[in-house]
C-alpha cells in the first residue's frame, strides 16, 4: 500500500522528535534561529495581539511568538505530530509563559472560526503540506482583516554555484547527518525531497497572491537558502 505525503510526513516527524532540535540546529549550522530571529524583527508584532503558529513543531516559533504578545496576548500552537508536540509541551512548562496553547490539528483543515487571528506564522512547515495552496487558503480563512501572514521556509538559490551547493549537501549530507546522529537516514532523506520540491521565492510570492494575500514580499536569507514570505489578509471595504 503506497502511503500518502500526509501518511509520510506524519511517520516522519514522530520517529525523529526526540532528535529535532538537535538535527535543526546541526544541519543549518544554527542559522534557522538567526533567519527566524530577522523575521520577528521585520514583523514588528503588536503586544496583546492573538496568534496562530501552524506546523509549530517542538513551539520554537510559537513561544518566540508568545514572548512577543505579551501576558495580554496570546498564542496557539497547531501540529499533527503528536510526538513533536510533546517536546513542544515540555519547553512551554519550562518558560513559564502562560499564554500558549499546543492542540494537535491539521494544516489542512485548520479547527478555528474565520477572522480568528491577528497574526498566523509557519515555519519549515508549508513544505511538508500536501497541497500548498489548500493551506495557504486555510491561513488566510483564519486570519482577521489586515492580519499577517508570516512564511519562513527553505527556498532556492540563485547564485551559480551556490545553487548546486545547496542541493549536494541536502541530497546527500544531510541524510548521511540524519544517519550518523540520528538513526534516521531514510527521514531525513525524505526531507530533502520535499525542500527540492518546495516552490522558489518568486512562485511561493505567485501562490500568496493567488491565496487572497494582499502587499506580499519576501527576505531571502543566507544567499536564498531560506525565505520569508509575507502577506496580508485585506481588508473589509
Amino acid at each position: 500500500m503506497i502511503e500518502t505525503k500526509e501518511e509520510k510526513v506524519h511517520n516522519v516527524f514522530e520517529k525523529i522528535s526526540p532528535s529535532y532540535d538537535r538535527m535543526n540546529s546541526l544541519i543549518s549550522f544554527r542559522l534557522h534561529a538567526k533567519w527566524r530571529k530577522k523575521t520577528m524583527e521585520l514583523m514588528r508584532v503588536r503586544e496583546g495581539s492573538s496568534a496562530l503558529d501552524v506546523c509549530c513543531g517542538t513551539a520554537d516559533w510559537t513561544i518566540t511568538m508568545a514572548e512577543a504578545v505579551g501576558e495580554s496576548g496570546s498564542v496557539i500552537g497547531l501540529d499533527f505530530s503528536e510526538n513533536m508536540l510533546e517536546v513542544g509541551k515540555e519547553k512551554v512548562a519550562n518558560t513559564g509563559l502562560n499564554n500558549i496553547v499546543l492542540m494537535h490539528g491539521n494544516a489542512m483543515e485548520l479547527p478555528f472560526a474565520d477572522d480568528s487571528f491577528d497574526y498566523v506564522t509557519i515555519g519549515f512547515g508549508l513544505r511538508n503540506v500536501p497541497d500548498y495552496m489548500t493551506v495557504l487558503q486555510e491561513m488566510y480563512r483564519v486570519l482577521k482583516p489586515g492580519g499577517l501572514l508570516t512564511c519562513l521556509d527553505t527556498s532556492t538559490p540563485t547564485i551559480p554555484g551556490y545553487n548546486q551547493l545547496f542541493f549536494f549537501y541536502f541530497r546527500h549530507m544531510m541524510p548521511l547527518m540524519g544517519k550518523l546522529f540520528a538513526k534516521s537516514y531514510e527521514e531525513y532523506a525524505w526531507l530533502e525531497e520535499s525542500t527540492r520540491s518546495f516552490p522558489g521565492m518568486k512562485k511561493l510570492a505567485d501562490m500568496f497572491q493567488e491565496a487572497g494575500f494582499d502587499h506580499v514580499r519576501y527576505v531571502p536569507h543566507s544567499g536564498g537558502a531560506s525565505a520569508t514570505h509575507f502577506g496580508y489578509k485585506k481588508k473589509e471595504q
